[in-house]
């Protein structure tokens, strides 16, 4: 019988089970940040003696902290730094380049996609796009193809989209991702439609690549957690949540938060990346260490339809202007 994981499930749990999956593995994390998800993570799995962390993300200073925790606490460690912006196609086209120059890694066993923003205000990516899709979407759509030859190289290939049952606020605006120009914007409308994204791609990339090659996709929710995610928002007030879910007639519209500490946040990063028994269940969403269910769990069908998952394909291919055909 499987462990009965569930939302109290914690990190150290997880990487205790999973001590032997996880050893010598090589992972890419982006939105590694101290005090955050993808930082409890990574440290985490640090315990597990992994062949190498790889760490990602915008701010180089808060990368360099990271690792200098990690080594701290784990001397013998290896670790990567990976600077570049997911909100600009260039800064990811360079850094997927160096990504696959490093003759010292051969392969990456498991890339988890943990970086993005929300709620921001109104802004359009340098290359013209929303910015919470941009960022949030197309940016690890392009990374994730761009080095697809290097997680391909791996014996058990996987790729972890963080997404949130925040998809629950709207399906991909294929005629109108952009909010017409910031007219019909609504942070939180772009913030669900940017994590349906996430969703999609998951399902997309084990439908293409998990029976040709073996790879593995799944999308999670890892609970709310007050984290410098949404630090710009004052939570003591209404941001303008609970309205838009009272509106579309969501039961979070009426429920209170039910907080997660950073390392039951973070569980579920773990369960996605190294759970044995997910084969069986390939590009599915995960919340509170389990495959969602529909019956209990926040799961609209605009985020499992593999109708929506191969027209976001297309759309983003275009939008990034290249295509990858699997």
């Amino acid at each position: 019988m499987p462990a009965p994981y569930n939302a109290n499930t914690t990190t150290t749990e997880l990487v205790t089970d999973y001590k032997a999956l996880i050893k010598n593995k090589i992972i890419l994390t982006t939105g590694v940040t101290p005090g955050s998800l993808g930082g409890s993570f990574v440290q985490s799995l640090a315990k597990a003696e992994p062949a190498c962390l790889i760490l990602a993300g915008r701010n180089t200073a808060k990368l360099e902290q990271c690792v200098c925790d990690l080594q701290t606490a784990n001397p013998e460690l290896k670790t990567r730094t990976l600077q570049f912006d997911l909100g600009s196609l260039k800064s990811i086209r360079s850094a997927a380049d160096q990504v696959n120059s490093w003759s010292d890694i051969p392969a990456i066993d498991v890339l988890v996609n943990n970086a993005g923003i929300m709620a921001t205000e109104y802004g359009l990516s340098e290359d013209g796009v929303e910015s919470q899709f941009a960022t949030n979407h197309l940016g690890p759509f392009l990374f994730t193809n761009l080095i697809m030859g290097k997680i391909l190289r791996s014996e058990s290939p996987r790729v972890v989209m963080v997404t949130s049952d925040g998809h629950r606020l709207s399906p991909v605006r294929f005629d109108d991702y952009n909010f017409d120009g910031g007219k019909t914007y609504n942070k939180w409308v772009a913030y669900g439609q940017a994590k349906t994204a996430n969703m999609l791609m998951a399902l997309s990339l084990s439908s293409k690549l998990g029976v040709k090659k073996g790879l593995l996709a799944f999308s999670l929710h890892p609970g709310v957690i007050f984290t410098n995610l949404g630090s710009h928002l004052d939570w003591s007030g209404d941001v303008g949540l609970q309205s838009i879910d009272r509106q579309l007639g969501n039961r979070e519209g009426w429920d209170e938060f039910n907080l997660k500490t950073l390392e039951r946040g973070a569980a579920t990063h773990v369960y996605a990346a190294f759970d044995p028994a997910l084969k069986a269940n390939n590009g599915a969403y995960l919340i509170d260490c389990h495959v969602a269910d529909w019956l209990v769990d926040t799961v609209k069908s605009w985020g499992t339809s593999s109708f929506e998952a191969e027209r976001l394909w297309k759309l983003s291919e275009e939008l990034v202007g290249e295509e990858f055909a699997y």
